[in-house]
């Protein structure tokens, strides 16, 4: 009795130890985003005296003003345009690709693969040169579908290695019985791999989904019209060269992230599911 009470106790403490750090790390990330919502309900006066969370007369008028005087109609319309887009073609090439790469037997196939793994070392910015280049060639500047192209570009070979590693693990049982009832490889892709890899995908969507949303430099750098900018080029309108509107800066940074918090909440208990399935290589 005396060593289960003395294990209950040692157990107790493990655990108390580990939630009092977790909740230490929730608290840091939690608080520059109580921050950001709580400098968007005050003044240009008061948001460097007002050092409290919430302002005790919040401003709710400083997000009609950086919806209407940022253009975040515009913005917000563009990057969700671009977001759905982009995401659906990663997610359809990547796992097309993926299932290729785990199912198919062809020449040059792990050659390829670690191609697509190799490519994740290489940093967006350092491709600038040879994008804008190609880019140019094609006849592909300051268009949405040249946008669209690099940012799926930019998505796939994370992708594909999440997929991958998920489909590794797919019973050839349920591959040999769909066969037998007629499938046809893209039929056993489209009615076996996908559903069983419907946690992975929730993974692959929030990463793109949070990429796309938050790019603002390769649009900065495709680009030229403004019409057809994201939702990040809305905030740089509230910084100018002698002053910042900072109450109206943070209004718009938290309609921004209004739209990927919903997502993550959507598709949270997909999430912790898909890394640890697709972090294990089959």
């Amino acid at each position: 009795m005396k060593e289960g009470a003395k294990y209950k106790m040692e157990r107790f403490l493990k655990d108390s130890v580990i939630h009092i750090l977790l909740i230490m790390v929730s608290i840091t990330c939690l608080f520059p985003l109580l921050w950001m919502v709580g400098s968007s309900l005050k003044t240009q006066q008061t948001i460097f005296s007002d050092m409290s969370l919430f302002p005790r007369n919040p401003m709710w008028g400083n997000f009609y003003s950086a919806w209407t005087k940022g253009g975040f109609n515009m913005y917000f319309i563009n990057s969700l345009f671009y977001t759905i887009t982009v995401v659906s073609g990663i997610v359809i090439i990547s796992s097309l690709a993926a299932f290729a790469f785990s199912r198919l037997k062809f020449p040059g196939k792990n050659i390829f693969f670690y191609m697509f793994l190799a490519a994740m070392m290489i940093p967006l910015p350092g491709s600038f040169v040879p994008l804008y280049v190609l880019m140019t060639k094609l006849h592909l500047v300051n268009t949405r579908i040249g946008y669209i192209l690099c940012m799926i570009n930019v998505g796939l070979p994370l992708s594909i290695y999440l997929l991958k590693t998920f489909f590794d693990k797919m019973p050839v049982e349920l591959e040999d019985a769909a066969r037998m009832d007629g499938c046809s490889r893209l039929g056993i892709w489209w009615n076996v791999a996908l559903p069983l890899a419907r946690p992975a995908i929730a993974v692959v969507v929030i990463f793109n989904s949070l990429n796309v949303w938050n790019e603002y430099k390769l649009a900065t750098l495709i680009f030229s019209t403004k019409s057809l900018m994201p939702l990040q080029r809305g905030l740089m309108i509230f910084q100018g060269t002698h002053i910042t509107e900072y109450p109206l800066l943070m209004a718009g940074m938290t309609i921004t992230a209004l739209p990927i918090i919903v997502v993550y909440l959507l598709m949270q208990r997909h999430i912790v599911k898909g890394i640890t399935a697709s972090a294990i290589v089959g």
